[in-house]
């Protein structure tokens, strides 16, 4: 029987990171995973095939609808859907055969099949012929991830009715694309068939989109959606939704007034978020606890029931991210190591990868609210930014929120072109407990987008310079 230091179920960002910086620490590291390629959800139908594609099809849709206001001219432009979808999979197979070679460098075995609790020290490896291998842990880390939520009334039929898996991989343009649920998956997956030309429909259950979203940006990307195209029925229950092999009709109700609806679409995308997966890896043979809604039960230091057992990522609470995943598989690595391994989670960013993007990183103004903090709120349009007015995106803007007593920065959002690459300035500040003061009296290059950061610093003091 094989004995490691730590073993991994699960070969996502959490698992894979965690492995690595095991190896790296001198821990003899396995990981199990059961399907063929390593990367888990995000990089084989998630984060990374998304973006591909949300990348392919604004080219597409900027070259249609764009080009001709900076002077270019084209006609005759074509959608080759085929080698759109070929682009997206070379780059996910670039990157998961990327981390197969990590694995080799890092000397990190890997075995393929599923992790199966067998005790308290040891994993049993069910492969897919059928046979199974038992391997010795003195650690043993869950890192299983997530799977799409079912929704009452709406079965995956995975042709007609599908989960964003199917939804990166269609051989057609939708001529009507219904988006049950106006996340970030459902407005990202939205987004990609809007621009190639279909008719999307958002049937939202909530009154605005991105329900943890602040209220502000929210009903603001909302308003730019709409304006691109995207149609949206909010405060709606959907009832049932059932396929004929060529369409699919739904049903739904207003909540307000009981009113039933009925449409009608050629693909309908069920995208009501996510929810842990830990189906056969057998928690219940070690006396491993869940709550309610399915999450693993952890401590501090992401330790279950069972203390060599540790859980992170998707598995136990907090936003299903890749980037959070990642974090905590370092973290249990540095803890096993005798390291202080620590996540700090109030400075987590999140992004929806529309168009304009959105990134936000600590409190919602709704949030502080709640809380009781009183706060001072400071924003800037990408309208009066050089870069934005240059780049054709002025949609948009930054909001910072300020500690209304030491000044120091407790929640940034952004609605704007690259919101995701300019976030990162926000965390760095914010990890380091910066006031925006702080960042009101730092240099920023001109003329670029970061710029309306640093004029919404500035606002939080009412003295930005630029409006």
């Amino acid at each position: 029987m094989s004995e490691f230091d730590v073993v991994f179920i699960g070969a996502g960002p959490g698992g894979y990171t965690g492995a690595i910086r095991c190896a790296q620490l001198g821990l003899k590291t396995a990981v199990i995973e059961k399907d063929k390629t390593l990367g888990g959800t995000c990089l084989n139908v998630g984060c990374i095939p998304s973006k591909a594609l949300l990348d392919s099809s604004e080219h597409f849709h900027q070259v249609s609808h764009d080009l001709e206001t900076h002077g270019v001219m084209v006609s005759g432009v074509k959608l080759d859907l085929k080698k759109m979808m070929e682009r997206k999979d070379k780059i996910v197979s670039d990157l998961t055969g990327g981390v197969d070679y990590l694995f080799k460098k890092n000397k990190i075995e890997r075995l393929q099949g599923l992790g199966r609790l067998k005790s308290e020290t040891e994993v049993e490896v069910l492969t897919s012929s059928g046979k199974t291998e038992t391997v010795k842990a003195k650690n043993i880390i869950l890192a299983t991830g997530s799977v799409p939520n079912a929704l009452p009334g709406v079965d995956f039929d995975g042709k007609r009715i599908i989960s964003s898996t199917e939804a990166l991989s269609l051989n057609e343009v939708p001529k009507h694309l219904i988006v049950i649920g106006g996340g970030v998956i459902g407005l990202e997956l939205g987004s990609v068939w809007l621009r190639l030309g279909a008719k999307v429909t958002v049937l939202e259950y909530a009154d605005n989109i991105c329900g943890a979203m602040d209220k502000q940006v929210s009903k603001k990307l909302q308003q730019i959606l709409k304006k691109q195209g995207m149609e949206f029925h909010m405060g709606v229950k959907v009832t049932s939704a059932k396929s004929d092999g060529k369409k699919v009709s739904v049903s739904f109700e207003t909540l307000k007034t009981g009113e039933s609806q009925n449409m009608e679409a050629d693909y309908v995308l069920v995208a009501t978020g996510r929810r842990p997966f830990s189906e056969g890896v057998r928690l219940d043979a070690v006396g491993i606890e869940k709550d309610q809604r399915g999450f693993v039960k952890v401590n501090s230091h992401y330790q279950t029931s069972c203390k060599n057992i540790y859980a992170i990522g998707d598995l136990i609470p907090g936003p299903m991210l890749a980037h959070k995943a990642e974090e905590e598989g370092v973290a249990v690595a540095e803890i096993i190591a005798g390291q202080s391994g620590h996540v700090n989670y109030d400075t987590v960013p999140s992004v929806v990868y529309t168009w304009p993007e959105v990134a936000s990183v600590g409190k919602t103004e709704e949030q502080l609210k709640a809380e009781g903090v009183a706060y001072n709120s400071g924003s800037f349009p990408f309208s009066a930014n050089g870069r934005a007015k240059a780049l054709g995106t002025t949609d948009g803007m930054v909001k910072i929120l300020a500690d209304k007593k030491s000044d120091k920065i407790l929640g940034v959002h952004i609605l704007g072109p690259r919101a995701s690459d300019i976030i990162c300035e926000a965390v760095v500040a914010m990890e380091f407990g910066s006031s925006s003061e702080d960042v009101a009296r730092s240099f920023h290059a001109h003329p670029t987008l970061p710029e309306v950061i640093r004029e919404a610093a500035l606002a939080v003091d009412k003295r930005a310079r630029q409006s």
